[in-house]
């Protein structure tokens, strides 16, 4: 029993050595998910395989810390005590393309999310989520949708990066260098000019390379360069 249980325990994680490993696990297993997915604390994600056929997720599906899916609810099990009877429960869950979870979602049985969605942190998903949304709450709910948000982002992060920098002096009576920008350069960076400024920065992986070419023909920075980005967040 004892031996059991270790060899058990030692399956669970060379299964969950990698991302990359649960996710051919689930393959195997009879999950339907596509390429791209992203799983970013193995050992805390927790996916439904008891009826591996009800699952079904997309391609380039970001599955964060403390994500669950559930196909069952074991809910049924008071019927016994109450009415001597049982009464299974399981649903298919959908999760289209390119869906976003922020830590410590939980999706429900039945549930269906549409492609290009976001879903908010601590969220709990029992329903359907149309594609291009952003939905969170408890349960999940619409927001907004994915081009609100987007121009949202767009019209938000300059100030946040302003902020960040000036948190940077307060807090380590230091001025701001590129390198505590690795994700934020487009503040003060041009598509055209990203290979020569700052080579090897963040959205090089980020980006496919075809993703890449348009953003570099298409970004133009809000800033003239690092000093401007400094001068005018009162750094310099």
């Amino acid at each position: 029993m004892f031996l059991n249980k270790i060899i058990r325990i030692i399956f669970r994680y060379w299964q969950r050595r990698s991302g990359k490993a649960y996710i051919n696990y689930l393959r195997k297993k009879g999950v339907s998910i596509g390429s791209g997915c992203i799983v970013r604390d193995v050992l805390s994600i927790r996916i439904d395989i008891t009826h591996p056929s009800l699952v079904t997720i997309g391609d380039n599906v970001d599955m964060n810390k403390d994500f669950e899916l559930l196909t069952h609810d074991w809910g049924s099990h008071v019927f016994v005590r109450k009415y001597n009877d049982f009464i299974p429960h399981h649903k298919r869950v959908e999760i289209g393309n390119n869906v976003y979870f922020g830590t410590k979602c939980v999706v429900l049985a039945g549930a269906k999310i549409g492609d290009n969605c976001v879903i908010g942190a601590c969220s709990l998903v029992n329903g359907g989520i149309p594609a291009n949304s952003v939905a969170a709450g408890i349960p999940a709910k619409v927001i907004c949708s994915i081009d609100e948000y987007y121009e949202k982002r767009k019209s938000e992060y300059i100030g946040e990066g302003i902020d960040l920098a000036r948190s940077i002096q307060e807090r380590f009576n230091r001025s701001p260098v590129l390198a505590d920008f690795y994700d934020d350069y487009p503040l003060f960076v041009d598509g055209s000019t990203f290979n020569v400024s700052i080579p090897s920065l963040y959205y090089n992986r980020i980006f496919n390379k075809e993703q890449l070419e348009i953003w570099k023909k298409e970004h133009k920075a809000p800033f003239k360069d690092f000093d401007d980005f400094l001068q005018k967040s009162g750094i310099k």
